[in-house]
Protein backbone atom coordinates (compact mmCIF):
# COMPACT_ATOMS: atom_id res chain seq x y z
CA UNK A 1 0.00 0.00 0.00
CA UNK A 2 1.55 3.28 -1.07
CA UNK A 3 1.57 6.19 1.31
CA UNK A 4 0.34 9.66 0.66
CA UNK A 5 1.47 12.41 3.01
CA UNK A 6 -0.93 14.96 4.41
CA UNK A 7 1.16 17.65 2.71
CA UNK A 8 0.75 15.92 -0.70
CA UNK A 9 -2.96 15.75 -0.07
CA UNK A 10 -3.05 19.42 0.88
CA UNK A 11 -1.18 20.57 -2.22
CA UNK A 12 -2.54 18.14 -4.82
CA UNK A 13 -5.97 17.40 -3.36
CA UNK A 14 -8.19 14.63 -4.67
CA UNK A 15 -5.95 14.21 -7.73
CA UNK A 16 -3.29 12.73 -5.44
CA UNK A 17 -5.76 10.16 -4.15
CA UNK A 18 -7.06 9.34 -7.62
CA UNK A 19 -3.55 8.75 -8.98
CA UNK A 20 -2.78 6.26 -6.21
CA UNK A 21 -6.12 4.46 -6.45
CA UNK A 22 -5.65 4.00 -10.20
CA UNK A 23 -3.04 1.31 -9.47
CA UNK A 24 -4.19 -0.15 -6.12
CA UNK A 25 -7.40 -0.58 -4.12
CA UNK A 26 -6.26 1.34 -1.01
CA UNK A 27 -3.90 4.19 -0.14
CA UNK A 28 -2.51 5.14 3.27
CA UNK A 29 -2.38 8.80 4.35
CA UNK A 30 0.35 9.66 6.83
CA UNK A 31 0.39 12.68 9.10
CA UNK A 32 3.75 13.72 10.56
CA UNK A 33 5.26 10.40 9.52
CA UNK A 34 2.58 8.21 11.14
CA UNK A 35 -0.09 6.28 9.25
CA UNK A 36 -3.43 7.83 10.15
CA UNK A 37 -6.01 7.19 7.41
CA UNK A 38 -6.83 4.79 4.60
CA UNK A 39 -8.72 5.89 1.52
CA UNK A 40 -10.28 3.55 -1.01
CA UNK A 41 -12.68 3.46 -3.89
CA UNK A 42 -16.29 3.13 -2.73
CA UNK A 43 -16.72 -0.13 -4.67
CA UNK A 44 -13.79 -1.62 -2.72
CA UNK A 45 -15.33 -0.35 0.53
CA UNK A 46 -18.63 -2.07 -0.30
CA UNK A 47 -16.73 -5.27 -1.11
CA UNK A 48 -14.98 -5.17 2.29
CA UNK A 49 -18.28 -4.52 4.10
CA UNK A 50 -19.84 -7.50 2.33
CA UNK A 51 -16.88 -9.68 3.38
CA UNK A 52 -17.31 -8.49 6.96
CA UNK A 53 -21.02 -9.33 6.93
CA UNK A 54 -20.33 -12.75 5.36
CA UNK A 55 -17.80 -13.48 8.14
CA UNK A 56 -20.34 -12.48 10.82
CA UNK A 57 -22.98 -14.71 9.23
CA UNK A 58 -20.56 -17.65 9.07
CA UNK A 59 -19.67 -17.15 12.74
CA UNK A 60 -23.37 -17.04 13.71
CA UNK A 61 -24.09 -20.19 11.72
CA UNK A 62 -21.13 -21.98 13.38
CA UNK A 63 -22.40 -20.90 16.82
CA UNK A 64 -25.86 -22.23 16.01
CA UNK A 65 -24.50 -25.54 14.69
CA UNK A 66 -22.39 -25.95 17.86
CA UNK A 67 -25.39 -25.20 20.09
CA UNK A 68 -23.99 -21.91 21.40
CA UNK A 69 -27.31 -20.07 21.57
CA UNK A 70 -30.18 -19.48 23.97
CA UNK A 71 -33.91 -19.55 23.29
CA UNK A 72 -35.73 -17.20 25.67
CA UNK A 73 -38.37 -14.52 25.90
CA UNK A 74 -37.48 -10.86 25.57
CA UNK A 75 -37.99 -10.32 29.30
CA UNK A 76 -35.75 -13.27 30.17
CA UNK A 77 -33.12 -11.95 27.75
CA UNK A 78 -33.14 -8.50 29.39
CA UNK A 79 -32.86 -10.07 32.83
CA UNK A 80 -29.96 -12.33 31.75
CA UNK A 81 -28.04 -9.52 30.02
CA UNK A 82 -28.63 -7.19 32.98
CA UNK A 83 -27.28 -9.85 35.35
CA UNK A 84 -24.21 -10.28 33.16
CA UNK A 85 -23.65 -6.52 33.23
CA UNK A 86 -24.06 -6.46 37.00
CA UNK A 87 -27.14 -4.27 36.88
CA UNK A 88 -30.56 -5.07 38.28
CA UNK A 89 -33.07 -5.91 35.57
CA UNK A 90 -35.51 -3.12 34.87
CA UNK A 91 -39.13 -4.00 34.40
CA UNK A 92 -41.42 -2.25 31.97
CA UNK A 93 -41.55 1.50 32.41
CA UNK A 94 -44.31 2.48 34.80
CA UNK A 95 -46.48 5.31 33.66
CA UNK A 96 -47.03 7.80 36.42
CA UNK A 97 -50.44 9.43 36.74
CA UNK A 98 -50.61 13.00 35.54
CA UNK A 99 -51.53 15.77 37.95
CA UNK A 100 -54.26 18.17 36.90
CA UNK A 101 -54.68 21.66 38.19
CA UNK A 102 -57.56 24.02 37.74
CA UNK A 103 -58.90 27.08 39.45
CA UNK A 104 -62.54 27.95 39.77
CA UNK A 105 -63.28 31.54 39.01
CA UNK A 106 -66.74 33.03 39.28
CA UNK A 107 -68.45 29.70 38.86
CA UNK A 108 -66.38 28.71 35.85
CA UNK A 109 -63.43 26.35 35.79
CA UNK A 110 -60.30 27.81 34.30
CA UNK A 111 -58.46 25.86 31.62
CA UNK A 112 -56.99 22.70 33.07
CA UNK A 113 -53.35 21.93 32.46
CA UNK A 114 -51.69 18.58 32.79
CA UNK A 115 -48.28 18.33 34.40
CA UNK A 116 -46.31 15.11 34.44
CA UNK A 117 -45.71 13.71 37.91
CA UNK A 118 -42.24 14.36 39.26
Amino acid sequence: MTQLTANDLKTRGVAAIESLLATQPEAMISVRGKDRYVVMDVAHYHYLRECELDAALAQSQADRAAGRFVVETAAAHVARVSALAGKPAEGPAKKQPAKTTGKKTAGKTAKKTTKPAA
